[in-house]
């Protein structure tokens, strides 16, 4: 490298360390000391390392960058500027402000060119799995001989504190075993944590452990030498069979003469005098503030410039391939584009009411008759494929043996799960699902999370959804779980009576967009509600309605979700032989009613009958919106035990019965 070029980079960076501590300090709030830090390692991303185009950045082939260090986010957003993404010199002064698109960490769909909401550490770590599982599937399925259509790669910056998250060792575990090779990882090794260095709580050799989950390792003693850096990506990048490590030992508040290499500078604001002494150490006028030279505006601009190149021979590379290759390419430009395929409605079982079936299994069923319509519907479970009923009968699975198998194992894992999944389902192509026992949705809340806020719409396939899942007793036995759940902003939860509202169930997921979908079944079975003789499943969409109507005027109206809803069927028939009139409403879904106008909302709850009773085997919390003051909820305020579900259920009050004297009580 000439002279000229190595001080124009030099002060290219030190522009970008500059930029971060002006606005986190305009800001008054921030981590201004790691993007500082990273400075030489962003340059590299985003001059050498990786395609990118900033004038498309949804460009297919593009490579995914994920900031799992999301608090150092104004080290991303002063790349995007530079680099001549839609984002401006204001919108970096307006760092952290209300209404600004320079979040306080890095958010999805806020900001072109970022790819994933990150922040909680650990979570973009993960994400990052799903987006090179997506990235492999995609070019099994669609790359052919002289068409690498998909071969991009997966930048991550990742901190000390993502490595001590566990959710970082779960999805590195399994990212290992199934030996992604496009994932390139960089490792900001700075020692520093908000209450001091590392070694207070963490002393692990992480690029041994990291070995030994099956990734090739590389440790780099200077976060400053970009050509090393650049080596080591390169490097990395040879490595097709094993996802990469670099480990970069960095300074943070690289720089400042009295923050470097300390804890306050991690959290806070270096302070206004702090700031112009790190100006003068780097040769730039002390009292300019948010200061870009026009030569480092216009080299960093030409980087940018070289990703319309290449996205342009991209779009005639797939022009190409389009002619050759018309099937494929229009399966996924239809895909991409959101459309469904035709005829897949018809493909939904309708189950007769002479069955008795656990709505995992009608949902297994369900998933495995429409499955070849959906080529993109892929998912797996954590480790509980067998009793969640979620395996693919006539497909492999995916492994780094073939990466087009459709069924995923991800092991124990389900905080890994769900965060891979959001990943996934970034791709733009695959509609991903993943599936565990209702009471393990604990695990997965971060990424149910930050599916909301993002609204991408990963399908989640929660079973065993109560106490009557049995003699697992108390441990595994779901109480609190669907509260949780209903509180998620944005989440849509379903917990369907039947088969058929199962089958429906799936419909709604496969067609629902703007956030994560749950689904919420039974281990045990329930009898088919009679489509003839009570309403259709299909009312399912409204969220809730009428299943079965009073002959007369409602005394009461009697609501229920899932595996109680038979209860109350039967309950209405018994109170009509003492001449009480009790309207039945399945409500499987809080937020799918909630979306239904007024009218409709009324003729579902009159304002009129006040008498109402809610049955649901779970905490009864949030159902008074819909029971009145005048009504009552049968649910569950204590846990479980362990015993046959039939005799648990009965015990606890779930029973016609008992159902029958509620009801009466209120009257």
């Amino acid at each position: 490298m000439n002279e000229t070029i190595q001080n124009l980079e030099t002060k290219a960076i030190d522009t970008v360390r500059i930029l971060a501590a002006d606005a986190v300090q305009k800001a008054e709030s921030g981590h201004p000391g790691t993007a500082m830090s990273l400075a030489p390692m962003g340059h590299v991303l985003w001059t050498e390392a990786m395609n990118y185009s900033p004038k498309n950045h949804k460009w297919p082939n593009r490579d995914r960058f994920i900031l799992s260090a999301g608090h150092a986010c104004i080290l991303q957003y002063s790349f995007l500027y530079l680099t001549g993404y839609d984002i401006s010199m204001e919108d970096i002064k307006n760092f952290r402000q209300l209404h600004s698109k320079t979040a306080g960490h890095p958010e999805y769909d806020l900001l072109d060119g970022v790819e994933v909401t990150t922040g909680p550490l650990g979570q973009g770590f993960a994400n990052g799995v799903g987006f090179a599982i997506a990235q492999k599937f995609l070019a099994s399925r669609f790359n052919k001989p002289d068409f690498e259509i998909f071969d991009y790669n997966i930048f991550v910056i990742c901190s000390d504190g993502d490595m001590m998250e566990g959710v970082s060792a779960e999805a590195a575990s399994l990212a290992g075993n199934l030996k992604l090779g496009n994932m390139i990882y960089l490792y900001d090794d700075n020692h520093i944590s908000i209450e001091g260095d590392t070694d207070i709580t963490f002393r692990d050799n992480t690029a041994k452990r990291f070995e030994s989950y099956g990734w090739h390792v590389q440790e780099l003693d200077d976060g400053n030498d970009t050509e090393a850096i650049a080596k080591a990506i390169e490097k990395a990048k040879q490595e097709e069979d094993r996802p990469s490590l670099i480990k970069v030992r960095t300074h943070i508040a690289y720089g400042s003469p009295n923050k470097q290499d300390t804890a306050e500078a991690h959290g806070s604001p270096l302070g206004d005098d702090e700031v112009k002494l790190v100006k003068e150490n780097f040769d730039f006028d002390p009292e300019e503030k948010f200061n870009v030279d026009d030569d480092v505006l216009e080299y960093y601009r030409q980087t940018g410039d070289k990703g319309a190149k290449k996205e342009k021979e991209w779009n005639q590379l797939f022009e190409r391939y389009k002619e050759k290759y018309p099937e494929l390419a229009q399966e996924y430009e239809q895909i991409t584009e959101g459309k469904l395929p035709d005829g897949w409605r018809d493909k939904l079982p309708v189950f007769d009411s002479s069955e008795k079936i656990a709505t995992r299994k009608a949902s297994g069923k369900v998933l495995n008759a429409i499955a070849e319509y959906f080529p993109n519907l892929v998912g797996g479970s954590a480790d509980l494929a067998p009793s969640t009923a979620t395996n693919l009968d006539d497909y492999e699975s995916f492994s780094f043996e073939n990466w087009g198998g459709r069924n995923f194992h991800f092991g124990v894992r389900e905080h890994a799960m769900g965060a891979i999944l959001n990943g996934m389902a970034l791709s733009d192509y695959l509609i991903p699902y993943g599936a565990t026992f209702l009471i393990f949705s604990d695990y997965m809340r971060p990424p149910l999370r930050l599916a909301s806020i993002m609204k991408i719409s990963p399908i989640m396939v929660y079973t065993h959804d109560s106490i009557g899942l049995g003699e697992d007793g108390t441990t595994h036995q779901p109480v609190e779980q669907l509260a949780g759940l209903r509180s998620v902003p944005d989440l849509t939860l379903i917990r369907p009576a039947d088969a058929n509202e199962t089958a429906q169930a799936w419909r709604i997921a496969l067609e629902h967009t703007g956030g994560p979908l749950a689904l919420v079944l039974t281990r045990q079975g329930l009898p088919v509600i009679n489509q003839e003789k009570y309403t259709k499943a299909t009312a399912l969409e409204k969220g809730a309605y009428i299943l079965s109507e009073a002959d007369n005027e409602p005394d009461i109206i009697l609501i229920g979700t899932g595996s109680e809803v038979h209860l109350l069927l039967e309950a209405q028939m018994k109170l009509k032989d003492e001449e009480i009139s009790a309207r039945v409403v399945s409500m499987p879904s809080w937020e799918l009613f909630e979306k239904q106008d007024k009218d409709y909302k009324e003729k579902v709850f009159p304002v009129s009958i006040r008498k109402r009773l809610a049955v649901e085997a779970a905490s009864p919390f949030g159902w008074c919106k819909y029971v009145t003051d005048e009504g009552d909820v049968l649910g569950i305020e204590r846990y479980g035990e362990s015993a046959p579900g039939e005799e648990i259920l009965k015990e606890y009050g779930f029973s016609v019965e008992n159902v029958i004297k509620k009801a009466k009580a209120l009257l």
